[in-house]
């Protein structure tokens, strides 16, 4: 299901989008945009590396941003999969259910993963603060930024999750 919103019919009050729902869709974008600006910077600074290791000194620090930036792609890749719907699912028991039944492991589904992605929180908030000491061997960030990934799109995948569970509730899932 391709970003689910409520716009299902063609008056005004068919069309509203819950305050949550907006969230969703605007925290989509910022990862899209986010997404796309990390994959762009991740390919400069590795044709960067190419070309300062053949002709000067190479760069000490882009293998450890381009590792970085991997990361944070893959997280805000998730969140964005998650809001489109992408992820892979295996549906053969729940094309075969009633629609009521279809609905309640829907609901189900979410709410796991509802649960799923509030343990990540805080275990990655407590992952952030425990190696806030810590230095990247090159760029010499703090990992509690670089840790800090987890959580935060973590929060976005909630968000989205939330949404869904409130389309399912009002019937528009």
């Amino acid at each position: 299901m391709a970003d689910k919103t409520e716009n299902t019919g063609s008056n005004a009050a068919e069309q509203y989008v819950s305050p949550l729902g907006r969230l969703s869709i605007m925290l989509n974008k910022v990862c899209e945009f986010s997404l796309f600006v990390s994959l762009v910077v991740m390919t400069v600074v590795t044709a960067m590396q190419i070309v300062f290791r053949m002709f000067f000194d190479s760069l000490t620090w882009s293998e450890e941003l381009t590792c970085f930036l991997l990361v944070l792609a893959s997280f805000l890749g998730t969140a964005v999969a998650f809001k489109r719907g992408a992820h892979i699912s295996v549906t053969i028991l729940t094309d075969h259910l009633p629609p009521v039944l279809k609905k309640v492991a829907a609901l189900f589904a979410k709410v796991v993963g509802l649960l799923f992605f509030i343990i990540i929180v805080w275990y990655g908030v407590v992952l952030c603060f425990a190696e806030a000491s810590q230095l990247s061997p090159a760029l010499e960030i703090s990992m509690f930024w670089v840790y800090m990934i987890l959580p935060v799109t973590s929060i976005v995948v909630i968000i989205h999750l939330a949404y869904e569970v409130e389309l399912i509730l009002k019937g528009k899932y």
